[in-house]
């Protein structure tokens, strides 16, 4: 008797560790803790492995180490649904295996308990087996109910999931056609002098505030969206908030006679975005400088120069643009090596990738 009512306890108290990573995986609009998160742990170590293994597997061929990054965010939604699918499976097993003397006929292994359990989860219910007593008669119901709640639910969860990841991902791409491949904040300053499209700034300024704000929310109430690789080559979100963060840094402190308001606003948009996802995605940020070297800022000053934009002078500039950008560099930084995002200028501060970290 000990043994069933133990039985039930465990089942129980697993369906409610299930249930409770469910609700706050899916149905809770912000940022939780983690004590007792399934998923949050499935993700983190099964990421800690993946990135090692695509070097075995893909080598120095870039394209196919990022096929297989791509992988690793689909998979594991899928392997995250199964494993919640079977935790609910063998919690209601073990209920059953403890009310087992109530089920007609009665079972003799766990096994048999579970097969009834995922019967009743999903609604199937042959009937060869069926609850006799009222324990197993409400479990059944219980495990009918939770079941159809949990696939109504992931089904409303993956449309989130999927209308998240394409509103970040249009605006990726969006950017991308004014930047070049890969992408970077210098030149977006100066394809937008080359192209007389500068005036422009001030609203693509503006339209990344909003997005910023929207990557902000979406990925810290869906975690799982920040592992979603972009389907376009040398792009991310990762390095396309690197890249707003670089011009709108430098329209601040290094060109002269812009109207650098939208690109303020969006600096601190930007700078609390990095801190915010950095802290919630558990990344320690690098050392507390910019990662910048003067040869490279003055590098990107005569690209500015060539493309017709007045600057300030340069050392007053490089000082105040070092200070700014070490507002922001250290959290991109360690959000751009966590997240092996392909290599871009100044954006996690190192040059094409080489091996793993």
């Amino acid at each position: 008797m000990p043994g069933n009512v133990l039985s039930v306890a465990a089942g129980v108290a697993l369906i409610l560790l299930t249930m409770n990573d469910v609700f706050q995986s899916v149905i809770v609009p912000r940022a939780v803790g983690r004590h007792w998160r399934i998923s949050f742990y499935a993700w983190r170590w099964a990421w800690y492995l993946w990135p090692p293994l695509t070097w075995k597997l893909g080598g120095n061929d870039t394209d196919r180490r990022e096929d297989l990054l791509a992988y690793f965010a689909p998979g594991m939604l899928i392997g995250l649904i199964a494993l919640w699918g079977s935790l609910l499976v063998f919690g209601f097993a073990a209920i059953m295996w403890g009310l087992r003397g109530g089920l007609a006929p009665q079972v003799h292994s766990f096994w048999a308990a579970a097969y009834y359990a995922g019967t009743a989860l999903t609604t199937i219910g042959f009937g060869d087996i069926a609850g006799r007593t009222a324990g197993t008669r409400f479990f059944s119901i219980v495990a009918g109910a939770t079941g159809l709640g949990f696939f109504a639910i992931l089904t409303a969860y993956l449309f989130a999931l999927i209308g998240a990841f394409q509103a970040r991902e249009t605006f990726v791409v969006m950017l991308g056609a004014r930047t070049g491949t890969p992408p970077s904040g210098v030149d977006l300053l100066a394809i937008s002098a080359y192209s007389q499209t500068f005036d422009d700034l001030e609203r693509i300024f503006f339209e990344a505030q909003r997005w910023t704000a929207q990557l902000m929310e979406s990925q810290l109430a869906y975690p799982v969206l920040s592992y979603f690789r972009s389907s376009h080559d040398y792009q991310s979100w990762v390095g396309t908030l690197g890249t707003l963060l670089d011009a709108a840094t430098l329209m601040i402190t290094t060109v002269e006679g812009g109207r650098p308001g939208q690109a303020r606003i969006f600096y601190n948009i930007g700078r609390h975005a990095t801190h915010d996802l950095s802290r919630f995605i558990l990344v320690e940020p690098e050392a507390p400088h910019s990662g910048l070297e003067r040869p490279e800022f003055d590098a990107a000053c005569e690209r500015l120069s060539h493309a017709g934009l007045p600057l300030r002078e340069r050392d007053d500039a490089w000082e105040r643009f070092s200070s700014m950008r070490a507002g922001y560099a250290p959290h991109l930084n360690a959000l751009a090596r966590f997240f092996e995002i392909p290599p871009l200028q100044w954006v996690g501060d190192r040059g094409p990738v080489a091996g793993p970290h």
